[in-house]
């Protein structure tokens, strides 16, 4: 597969009165033709922040973004059209981010309208087309944002998203205000689409159960970096970092005979307003030791696997020695 997005140390830093806050700080990844990468991690870590600024929607600090193998890190306005037809992303609250006055109609005619391409007897073909695809009845079409169910105005926001046939689509939390049931249904339309269209998801969320689901790789962020990466099942047999079994480990388990241990952190995060050098997790890290407050870098432990920790060989030896198989007890 080739890479359709790579990010080379990615930034997003802002001016706070107490100095800089390192919100995505040096972030490398890759975004494959086709597949989904998952971006977990607690609230606060950056994972939104890093998805508007892949898009544009924040410009990026430092760092370089490549589309198609193309430096695209400051586009200038008309690259920048372009990519808006490219590059899409599905919002976490569809009520707030659809236009309380635009029916369905008027929401999927918006940008069909300002990219000049359609004619107007080519614009109502086209929204049909749209609401076939998201699965909105043509009885809705003259609806507002609040006659519609919460799933049903998620649908009209990836239906916006797609209008204008993007191949990438930043998902930011986009199932997290949803009933379990129509989450569902969100997701398998997404995959859906996927197969249908080959589109290249950044899937953002902190549910690890719908991670897991729906993506093929998953990077683990922790207060702006990354910490991990690694395809999505390996992930979650072998996880190595010491943040990543916590956060494995608070996933509710349905095996009565063999219940996951919880693992309780202790200590303060870290600030991360000019934070110190070395790796942020360490004081809530049990494991934590003087090198641990060295620069960490992503090492690739097994093949495709990289971690963020000089201890992970190490605490991994009875592992990565036996060379489990599995996807754990998720």
């Amino acid at each position: 597969m080739s890479a359709l997005v790579e990010l080379k140390g990615l930034k997003r830093y802002f001016d706070t009165p107490k100095g800089k806050l390192h919100a995505v700080d040096d972030i490398n990844m890759v975004f494959e033709e086709g597949t989904t990468m998952g971006v977990v991690g607690e609230s606060g870590c950056g994972k939104s922040t890093l998805a508007r600024t892949i898009i544009h929607l924040q410009q990026p600090t430092d760092g370089q973004i490549l589309y198609k193998g193309e430096d695209i890190t400051y586009p200038n306005r008309k690259q920048l059209r372009k990519l808006r037809e490219e590059m899409q992303i599905i919002f976490q609250d569809p009520y707030s981010t659809l236009n309380p006055r635009y029916t369905v109609e008027d929401t999927l005619k918006e940008p069909l309208v300002l990219s000049g391409q359609y004619e107007k007897a080519s614009l109502d073909k086209q929204i049909t087309k749209l609401m076939d695809m998201i699965g909105i009845s043509g009885r809705l079409r003259m609806a507002y944002p609040h006659e519609l169910s919460g799933g049903r105005r998620q649908r009209v926001g990836i239906g916006r998203a797609l209008a204008m046939n993007p191949k990438f689509i930043a998902c930011d939390e986009p199932v997290a205000s949803l009933d379990v049931s129509i989450q569902a249904q969100i997701i398998n339309l997404l995959e859906d689409l996927q197969k249908d269209f080959g589109l290249t998801y950044m899937f953002v969320t902190h549910d690890l159960s719908v991670v897991r689901h729906i993506s093929h790789n998953i990077s683990v962020m922790y207060l702006g970096q990354l910490v991990e990466t690694s395809p999505s099942k390996e992930l979650f047999a072998k996880p190595l970092h010491p943040y990543t079994k916590a956060l494995i480990s608070a996933v509710p388990s349905t095996d009565i005979d063999a219940p996951r241990q919880r693992i309780r952190l202790k200590g303060e995060l870290m600030s991360p307003i000019n934070p110190k050098p070395g790796c942020r997790f360490a004081p809530r890290c049990p494991y934590a030791t003087e090198a641990c407050h060295q620069p960490q870098q992503l090492e690739e432990i097994l093949p495709g696997h990289m971690v963020a920790c000089c201890r992970a060989r190490e605490l991994n030896e009875d592992l990565l020695a036996k060379g489990q198989e599995g996807e754990g007890n998720v």
